[in-house]
Parts: C-alpha cells; structure tokens; sequence
C-alpha cells in the first residue's frame, strides 16, 4: 500500500475473516492501493477497476475497531499481449547496445560514473593542480565475466519455455515498481572492506522511450556491490518490460456497528502528517497563473526538500506549435516546458524562472522556486563559469553543444539559510517528435541544482549563442 504503510501494517496484523469474507491477499507494492471510509450510504463503482460485494473481508485494529473492507478485482490487462508475444528476448534487444562498444557517464558532485555496457563500470575523480599531471583516483565497480553477457539467460528462455513464465524483477523507481533486465558485473577492484574480495554490480536495464542509455542512479546496496540502473529505449520492443502507470486501486472501508467512521489511530497519524507538512508551501492552480514574475524573491518560506542527488527524470512533450511559433514563444518566456515523473515536477520559462512543484488533489499545489532569472546576475557568472561548450566537426569548425544560464535568488533553503540555485543547461535533442522535451535534475549539494533540458527546440536555435551564452530567434 502507498502513502499508507502504518496502515496497512496495521489492519493487516489484525485480521478476522467473518462469514462470507475472504483471506487478505499478501499485500505487494507492484500494485498501489488507497484506502477510503465512506461511511454506510455508499455504492460501488461502476467502472474502471471491478468490485464484487462478496469480496471483502472484516479488518479488526489494535483498538478492536472493525470495518468491513471490499477490495477490487485486480487484473493488469496485458496478459494476453505478453502470452503471444513471440519477438526478440531482452537480450537480443540489448545486443546493439553491446556490440558497439558505447558508454554512458554520470556526473556527481565529486566521482564521475563511466558505464560501457557490455565490458565494465568505472567509477573515478580526476584532480589536476597547475603546471601537474593529471591524477585519477579510480573503481572498477564490475567487468563483465563472459565474452557474450546476453546470450546464456535468453538461451536459457528459448531451450526452456517455463523460464519465460517466470517473473520478471522489479525496482521501485519513483513510486513505480518497474521491470527491469539485469545484467551481471563482477571481478571489479578488491574492496578493503571485504577481504580484499572484488566489487561487483547489477545493472538495471529499464525501459524509457526517450532515453539514450542514460544512469539514472548508481546505489552502494551493500559494502562494495552496487545496481546501476540504465535506461534505454531498446527494451521497450518487449511487452512485458514497457513501462506501465499503474492505476490507483481503491479498497472501501465500512465501520461496523460500535467502530467509528474511520479508525482513531489513522485520525492521528493524519494529523501529524499535516503538522509535518506546515512548512512547505501550499499554491493553488489559479494562485499560480495570477502570480506575477517579480513577487518571486528570496522573501519565500524556506522548504525542507531533502538532498537526493538525482530527483527525477522524465519526458513530456510541448503542444503543436509550428517551429516559428515555438521558438519565439519558448525565448520569450511565454511557452514554459514541463517535466518530472514521480513526486515532483519541473516547470521551466527561459529567462524567467525554474520551479518545482507537487500537486495533489486534497491539498493543492505545493511549490518551490528553484531559481529565478535575473540578466545581469548570469552574465556576471558567466564570467567564471563556461556559458558555451563546443563539439568539433568532422570538418573542422566547431558547433555550439550546450549553453548554461544561472538562475539564482530562489526559495530559502532550510539546510544552508541561502536562496536556492540552478544552473540550466540546454541541449539538442534529436527525436522523432519535433516537440519532444527531456527534463531531468540533479542535487550536487545542497539547493544548488543542474535542470537538464533536451528538446530538438533548443537544436534549432544553439548556434545562436553569443558570449554570454544567451539565445535569440535565428536570422
């Protein structure tokens, strides 16, 4: 169950199954649940997910309160799409990504993660003082064992066609239970920590249509063994490791004579969460769009948002505004992209603002101003920082890959009692989409942010940069 753990923990260390009721099914996070008191006049849904009244059971609390809860029948629908499916296993829809030898790189705060699928992950801090040698502190987190790293497990699945039956492994990414292809690293630097035995690594093959390969994240489980997860938009050809929303399921609670409505326990766990919550910011939708530009100072209400290094990524795509339209709408501000899955989502207007906000339906819209524009700010950092990166040409000019704008004077952060920051970095992004937007953010330390954007918008109007790293309209 989400958002409702103790709960659940609860009413389910507790059951009595009274006469036409039914055992509880082991509860599972691949299928979220939301429970709800309606009280005694109520009636079933009609659609979406389907109830029956004979299938519930009596929940009995701690506090011998009772209710009668009627689950849904809980069917995924894509049974019969995945039972015919007859294409490429996994691995065979890897084997491009192994065989032309790419890598993949993450960058955090101090250690850059060097993945090149198929032979090994690296983990490493480069150090140079003037006029010295560059020193490279570095990890093998894994090398890869056998020279054919896909072949043996889809071998496997075709010679035996009751390991295609079998289940799939999941990663709860974001909220999310997602299926993953995991591919086995070993043989990685000995670890001190271990008696000298090698590290070793998991690499999460996820599904994403929009990716290129990125790491979304690397995590230490245990001493010196590590899962990467890596998404790709190979997987996606198969259907049983396509990303699917999964649908909330709503289990409906009814109080028996002599209980409350809903149980006093939940009443006060509730109202600690709202305590919990008095610090963040609430804005409604309609506060937001009336909201002006200058009001966004560093007068905001400080926001405890944690210090993940990676918050989320995620694609959303822009309307179908013709290239002109958009690229005009998109310098002036007018036309913002949108992006996040997960709890938070991003807003971003060039030469405006960065936010990062959460709407629910009970408690509106929770909103924190990242970073704010301000010209002359940017320009004076672009002095010490880089505003314009390069790539070289095959025939030997040199083409704008990125530019990065600083946005500075956001909400206070709680953590270090300074505004908020970020650094935007904007990118070209090729897809088959011409309005296709990738959003993506990173945490180096603490309220000091990088928002990635990708769109092939931006790869329209990159060569326009001038010093300062500032776009325009091209001629």
């Amino acid at each position: 169950c989400r958002h409702r753990a103790l709960l659940c923990g609860l009413l389910a260390a507790a059951v009595a199954v009274a006469k036409g009721g039914r055992a509880l099914p082991q509860l599972s996070d691949d299928i979220p649940f939301r429970m709800n008191w309606p009280g005694t006049e109520f009636s079933l849904p009609t659609t979406s997910v389907l109830y029956k009244e004979d299938n519930y059971i009596i929940m009995t609390t701690v506090d011998k309160e009772k209710y009668k809860c009627i689950l849904p029948l809980i069917a995924s629908g894509n049974e019969e799409e995945e039972k015919d499916y007859k294409g490429p296993t996994p691995g065979e829809l890897l084997e491009p990504l192994f065989k032309q030898s790419s890598c993949s790189y993450r960058i955090e705060s101090y250690w850059t993660y060097e993945v090149c699928h198929g032979k090994h992950i690296r983990q490493y801090h480069e150090e140079k003082e003037t006029g010295q040698k560059i020193n490279i502190q570095e990890y093998y987190l894994g090398n890869m064992m056998i020279k054919n790293p896909l072949s043996e497990p889809d071998q496997e699945e075709k010679e035996n066609p009751k390991e295609s039956a079998k289940e799939i492994p999941t990663k709860n990414i974001e909220g999310q239970m997602t299926p993953y292809y995991p591919v086995e690293m070993g043989n990685g630097t000995p670890c001190s920590l271990r008696q000298n035995l090698p590290r070793s690594s998991t690499m999460m093959y996820i599904c994403h249509p929009e990716a290129k390969h990125e790491i979304l994240s690397v995590a230490e489980v245990t001493t010196c063994e590590y899962e990467v997860v890596i998404l790709t938009p190979l997987l996606c050809n198969h259907p049983k490791y396509r990303f699917r929303a999964s649908p909330v399921n709503d289990i409906f609670c009814q109080s028996l004579p002599g209980s409350p409505l809903k149980p006093h326990n939940l009443e006060q766990l509730e109202k600690q969460q709202e305590m919990m919550k008095m610090p963040f910011r609430r804005v409604k939708e309609e506060e937001m769009h009336s909201t002006k530009e200058e009001k966004f100072s560093s007068i905001h209400k400080p926001v405890a948002v944690g210090s993940h290094q990676l918050l989320t990524v995620g694609t959303t795509h822009i309307s179908k505004l013709t290239d002109d339209q958009l690229i005009k709408e998109f310098l002036s501000g007018s036309y913002c992209f949108h992006g996040g899955v997960g709890w938070w989502k991003y807003e971003f207007c060039y030469g405006k603002y960065v936010h990062q906000y959460h709407e629910d339906k009970e408690s509106g819209k929770t909103s924190v101003v990242v970073g704010t524009w301000n010209k002359e700010e940017h320009i004076e950092w672009s002095r010490k920082n880089a505003a314009r990166t390069y790539y070289l040409r095959e025939d030997g000019t040199q083409t704008v890959r990125m530019v990065s704008h600083f946005y500075g004077n956001g909400d206070v952060c709680d953590l270090t009692d300074k505004p908020r920051q970020v650094t935007v970095k904007l990118k070209c992004k090729e897809s088959d989409s011409p309005h296709a937007v990738t959003i993506y953010m990173l945490e180096p330390h603490s309220c000091q942010y990088i928002l990635w954007v990708e769109s092939p918008v931006i790869c329209k109007i990159l060569d326009t940069a001038d010093e300062y790293g500032l776009l325009s309209v091209p001629s």
